[in-house]
């Protein structure tokens, strides 16, 4: 039986938990927030206790952590994790760089395993797998990605991550068309720029995650889009990802790697 702490008990946590208190060979041993106060909070009808100090990740020894709050916290939570010897399982988007390497580096030296991705939505993955084929037989190419409009950062994870490996596959940046006049002063509506690749954000209430990458060559574009309709669509992956960390001795960056799409 493994024994899982949550990292965030919002909506996406609670669904997570939800999905770990069904699994019988998963156990739930509590709940970190540093929103909230201690006590409890009340998952498939047993009360989990809930702290507000990472101290809690050694009082309740769990063997994973699944990290799904904020950049600020994740920062905090990815040393004390690897202290107390859990391995961590993170979906926190808004990480930079130099915080994975980080990770990387602490949890490899402590001979742990874990994972972090940008999305665990299978689909998603495979969208980003596509786009890494087609991203060196076009020279254009900008990215929509749309979410709910309580989202804190942008662009998104899933859409940066998508641009850098695209980026990579393609071994130079993308022909960019820049505007020549914006029409709103101090705005550049052609979005932000990654290698050459504009990203474009939108935030409105009714979505939930959506990404469009579109592609433009002679005479033709090549679409390639996914949706997650609900949180849900995020668990089957997180449970793969939980259910392999303890067989890892190194940090697994990205699903792809995970599910044997990259072996880098």
């Amino acid at each position: 039986m493994t024994r899982i702490v949550m990292s965030g008990a919002g909506n996406m946590g609670r669904q997570i938990m939800a999905a770990v208190e069904a699994a019988d060979d998963l156990e739930l041993v509590g709940a970190l927030d540093g929103l909230s106060g201690a006590g409890s909070v009340e998952i498939a009808g047993r009360q989990i206790p809930l702290g507000n100090s990472l101290d809690s990740l050694r009082e309740w020894s769990p063997d994973v952590v699944i990290d799904f709050s904020n950049a600020e916290w994740t920062v905090r939570l990815i040393p004390a994790a690897v202290e107390a010897g859990v391995r961590p399982v993170i979906g926190t988007s808004g990480l930079s760089d130099e915080v994975i390497a980080d990770a990387e580096r602490r949890v490899n030296e402590a001979g742990l395993g874990g994972v972090i991705a940008a999305n665990f939505a299978l689909g998603a993955v495979l969208m980003m797998h596509l786009a890494n084929v087609a991203a060196p037989l076009f020279d254009s190419v900008e990215i929509i990605e749309q979410h709910h409009d309580g989202k804190v950062d942008a662009p998104s994870g899933t859409a940066v991550a998508t641009a850098q490996s695209m980026r990579a596959a393609r071994g130079q940046d993308f022909t960019r068309r820049e505007a020549e006049r914006h029409n709103v002063e101090g705005f550049d509506s052609r979005g932000a720029e990654l290698g050459g690749a504009s990203l474009h954000s939108v935030r409105l209430p009714g979505l939930v995650a959506h990404q469009v990458i579109v592609f433009g060559g002679n005479d033709e574009t090549l679409t390639i889009r996914h949706d997650s309709m609900s949180r849900a669509s995020f668990i089957p992956e997180i449970l793969r990802a939980v259910r392999a960390a303890p067989e890892l001795d190194r940090l697994v960056i990205g699903l792809d790697r995970l599910l044997g799409l990259r072996t880098d």
